[in-house]
């Protein structure tokens, strides 16, 4: 084939290293495509087959401007480009078709605005755009600071939307172009020139992320133009780490013969004669002439390079560094400059996009557990001794295997860290995973095992079923855990590790809880000391004082405003009413609902008097402490379903009326905004580990006797969604599990959680898992008393079936109570040492005969997941039943609060009826006035007995129930009905914990339990 060109020569202009460096390295990609070929007939039109044609004359322009017989096959980059293109644009919107979340992001860093730069920027941005890819270009002035700039890269490498990250190159001098290229994470390195991917690439046998672009477009044209490269002899010109370098590495694993010559080259034509492929990217217009090359070579041209042409608008154009006149009469293939190599560069970008993309996604998909390894003694020992012995994966390691990735941990240690709420949207697409409530029957004072329960559960779903699985657990308070009760982290071979990390401080948030309290407890005395002080116009002046000469509202105060109705926001336009009104809040102190807090047992903080000191003028209160969780700003933490959310909680909380009646909020004293300022950083999760390494929430801990007693609401939308499937994947066998537990039974626990949290969050669990164990159940049955720390009465230590199978009545309520929500219920019978198999099948009898769907015994205590195994299995099972679902809530928030207040104690205590006091009456009324009384219930009782009374065991009925006293926990979202004297600051005995507890000269404690 013969086709006339003309041509003229220009004298090659060399270019600045840095524009050399860029022009010389275009990108690449992979994807099967036809190659074209050019088939000319003499005075016929060129047809290149992907469907691109244009008449021969136009063709030849593209290359040369003078007479010249050429011999060699064109190879369109153009066309293959295109086509690549094509086939990107289709395969993202066949996947897309299946996981419409999947969008491949690429973000463009250009400083300056160089114009050869800006041309490249385009080129990538309308190639994007074809390929059905976003691309988003960040222009940074060109006196940006390295720091800065990497700073901006970091924040891209944190983005999860965005998946391949692109420094437009060269940036100017006063930034090191090795410094910002290696600062792209590796993952999202598309242009492929970081330390990790070159280093691979170089490496026989390496595993590179991605392949540079220009290269990889190199090794694409010559596969797609049927060049055989094994055993051929290859010359590279040029060793960049662009190009040349990288590009040589790629042919020698094809298994090519290749020679590398450069600058300091001695008898280059020597080389190039030999040669069966050349590879030119040196950046010299023209350089390699055609008498240089061995007959019937293929000719690879990366050269960009600009010369001076008149006849062109822009007075130059461009040429690569081979003579394209002379070379195309010996060479058998050759790329042209422009349309080779140039636009394979972009096309490699693209597919290396797509290809992170992809990426990104598996990683998602193939979230997976490693187990830790127990080593259990057949005698086991203490928590602490366990706990000390296991070595806890580092939490950045569990956090990766779960897909939270390392930009949204935030460390506290090697063994916990905070996880970022920005996990929600990222991953709001997904489809919850299976949420499980572990709840009991009534409890004898030592405790069933709930938490354990929980524990064991997760590490047998996680560590043994191959399962996500989550143990959503609440903090514990450091009073217990130096009182008698001691900490919270499970026990035996089910347990949270590190055991005195989690018992004491985690990351310290209730810590902010309590300063959070004690300071709109301080608010509160102070603004009524400064009230009775001052007159109201005075008053008002010193609220909203004037700074700099002017006078301003703060956010807070405009929230009062707006309360009141009054429609100004300049506080020298309020009337001496409306300032009147505004500042005077005029608090009933008889009222105030609001106590300060410690977390600790301290009995003599019950009752206090405030205010004794000479400065405060007389003004003395009598108030006094609750322990840190019993506040409202911990049941707020718990219950917010967003950091909004908390902010609105938190404002509205009442803490106290006026003498005319009216509610005061935190937002009236104006501490809203401050309080969640405390708070901003506790309302995200905190992640830990099981013994056998499968992950914990713990957050919150709101008090069980006065509150839900259950983890946070944000907590339990974080885990299923990282629990939860991808849109095209198989819920049943991909889906993972969230377990969570309500405080105390499930008469009061579960109750509260459905009616209350379920009501606030919108979650709904799949099954409900009843902790039973055969002591509580004798206990019910008519057994003696069983007191902490007194050796157990024999009849707990020996077989009796008779008085077990009478107490399993118990057992039989709290089934059917869990069975009024709608849901199946398993129970886990978690195993002591002296139960025997025929105490075993009656409670697996009875607990069918009540409803049940399963009751399998447990041993996770004396064995961890292993011993668990039966039970996940049954609750697996259980949580992917579809048929006889049909959740429904007790109540309807309507009603009044003495009908929501019968429902619940008839339904689920067993009770005749309710009785309210003559206070309790009046504050139902006060609260009603206000507005509240559309909000659900949470009655306070005892935990020892399903009615108010602990002496009433097994299943009490033909009772009332008083009740004492109604409070409001407004922010919270709940009114709560005192049915017996609680204590919200318990005291410690004369033996407490804290008397156990040491450091060795290792920093380690000692002595908790």
């Amino acid at each position: 084939m013969l086709v006339r060109m003309r041509t003229r020569r220009a004298t090659p202009q060399p270019l600045s290293p840095h524009a050399h460096r860029r022009l010389a390295a275009p990108r690449t990609p992979f994807g099967k495509v036809l190659t074209p070929t050019t088939h000319v007939r003499p005075g016929k039109t060129a047809v290149i087959s992907s469907n691109f044609s244009r008449p021969l004359e136009s063709l030849v322009r593209l290359f040369s401007t003078s007479s010249i017989a050429m011999v060699a096959e064109l190879i369109d980059g153009t066309g293959i480009a295109k086509a690549i293109r094509e086939s990107i644009h289709a395969e993202i919107d066949a996947v897309q078709k299946i996981r419409p979340t999947f969008k491949p992001s690429l973000v463009i860093i250009q400083v300056g605005n160089r114009p050869d730069s800006s041309t490249y920027v385009r080129m990538k941005l309308k190639a994007a755009q074809e390929a059905n890819i976003n691309c988003l270009l960040k222009v940074f002035p060109e006196d940006i600071t390295q720091t800065d700039l990497l700073a901006e890269v970091d924040a891209l490498n944190n983005d999860t939307t965005v998946h391949g990250v692109l420094v437009q190159l060269p940036v100017p001098n006063h930034i090191s172009e090795i410094a910002v290229t290696n600062s792209v994470a590796p993952e999202k390195d598309v242009d492929g020139f970081g330390p990790l991917n070159v280093g691979e690439l170089a490496k026989r046998g390496g595993s590179p992320l991605f392949i540079p672009c220009t290269p990889k477009g190199v090794m694409v044209l010559l596969e797609k133009s049927g060049v055989e490269l094994s055993g051929k002899r290859v010359v590279v010109l040029g060793r960049s780490d662009i190009v040349g370098s990288p590009v040589s590495y790629l042919l020698r694993n094809a298994d090519a013969t290749v020679t590398v010559c450069h600058s300091r080259t001695q008898s280059l034509e020597s080389y190039l004669k030999e040669a069966d492929v050349v590879v030119s990217a040196i950046g010299k217009a023209g350089f390699v002439k055609g008498e240089w090359l061995k007959p019937g070579v293929v000719v690879i041209d990366v050269g960009t390079n600009y010369v001076p042409d008149a006849s062109k608008k822009s007075g130059q154009r461009l040429v690569g560094d081979v003579e394209f006149a002379s070379a195309s009469q010996v060479a058998a293939k050759i790329t042209p400059v422009p349309g080779g190599v140039g636009p394979m560069t972009v096309a490699m970008l693209l597919q290396n996009v797509v290809d992170a993309t992809k990426r990104a996604f598996e990683v998602q998909a193939k979230r997976h557990i490693t187990p830790l390894p127990l080593k259990i003694e057949a005698k086991v020992p203490s928590d602490i001794a366990i706990s000390r012995a296991q070595k806890p994966k580092h939490i950045k390691d569990v956090a990766r295997e779960i897909g939270i990735t390392d930009s949204e941990l935030e460390l506290f240690g090697a063994h916990k860290a905070k996880v970022q709420l920005s996990i929600l949207e990222r991953l709001a697409h997904r489809k919850n995973g299976k949420y499980v409530l572990v709840t009991g029957i009534t409890p004898t004072p030592l405790g069933e095992g709930k938490s354990t329960t929980t524990v064991g559960l997760v590490q047998a779903l996680g560590a043994h079923l191959n399962k996500i699985a989550f143990a959503n657990v609440r903090q514990p308070s450091m009073g217990p855990t130096f009182g008698i009760k001691g900490g919270a982290a499970g026990g035996g071979y089910s347990q949270v590790i590190p055991m005195d990390e989690f018992n004491m401080h985690l990351t310290g948030d209730i810590h902010a809880i309590g300063a959070a309290t004690n300071l709109l407890a301080a608010a509160i005395d102070t603004r009524m000391f400064h009230e009775s002080s001052q007159k109201d116009g005075p008053l008002f002046k010193r609220l909203v004082p004037a700074k700099r000469g002017v006078r301003k509202f703060s956010p807070v105060m405009l929230r009062r405003l707006k309360k009141l109705g009054i429609d100004k926001t300049n506080p020298d336009d309020l009337t001496k009413q409306e300032a009147a009104r505004f500042a005077r809040l005029d608090i009933d102190p008889d009222t105030i609902t609001w106590r300060r807090v410690v977390d600790c047992n301290d009995r003599h903080l019950r009752t206090v008097t405030i205010g004794q000191g000479a400065a405060e003028k007389g003004h003395t209160r009598q108030t006094g402490f609750d322990i840190t969780v019993a506040s409202e700003c911990m049941a707020v933490l718990a219950l917010s379903n967003s950091l909004v959310d908390m902010r609105e909680r938190l404002g509205r909380m009442v803490v106290a009326s006026s003498k005319a009646g009216e509610p005061i909020t935190a937002d009236d004293i104006g501490c809203g905004g401050a309080l969640t300022a405390l708070l901003k950083d506790a309302i995200k999760p905190n992640l830990m580990q099981t013994l056998e390494g499968t992950p914990v929430f713990v957050h919150a801990g709101p008090f069980a006797n006065i509150s839900i007693g259950a983890n946070s609401v944000l907590a339990d939308k974080m885990a299923l969604k990282l629990a939860g499937t991808e849109p095209g994947e198989d819920e049943a066998e991909q889906s993972g599990y969230v377990v969570t537990e309500a405080g105390f039974d499930f008469t009061m626990g579960g109750e509260r959680f459905f009616n209350i949290k379920c009501r606030s969050s919108g979650l709904v669990p799949d099954v409900v898992v009843i902790v039973a164990t055969v002591r509580a159940l004798k206990l019910h049955g008519g057994g003696p008393d069983v007191t902490p720390g007194v050796a157990l009465p024999d009849v707990y230590l020996q077989e009796d079936v008779e008085i077990l199978r009478k107490g399993c009545a118990n057992l039989a309520k709290h089934i059917s109570n869990a069975k009024q929500y709608g849901l199946p219920v398993v129970v886990a019978i978690n195993r002591f040492e002296t139960d025997t198999e025929a105490e075993l099948a009656v409670i697996r009898e009875e607990a069918l005969k009540a409803g049940a769907d399963d009751a399998i015994p447990s041993n996770h205590w004396a064995e961890g997941g292993r011993g668990a195994v039966g039970l996940a299995e049954g609750v697996v099972k259980a949580a992917n039943k579809v048929e006889g679902k049909d959740f429904k809530l007790l109540y309807d928030v309507d009603k009044t609060v003495e009908e929501k207040l019968n429902i619940i104690a008839q339904n689920m205590y067993g009770a005749d009826k309710v009785e309210l006091s003559e206070l309790a009456r009046q504050k139902v009324d006060t609260y009603t006035k206000q507005g509240f009384g559309n909000l659900p219930i949470c009655v306070a009782k005892t935990q020892y007995s399903l009615s108010h009374d602990p002496a009433l065991k097994g299943v009490p009925t033909g009772f009332t129930v008083p009740i004492r006293d109604v409070r409001a926990s407004v922010g919270a979202g709940y009114l709560y009905a005192l049915a017996a004297e609680i204590m919200t600051i318990p005291g410690l005995p004369t033996h407490s914990g804290f008397m156990d507890v040491e450091v060795d000269e290792d920093g380690e404690i000692e002595g908790l339990f």
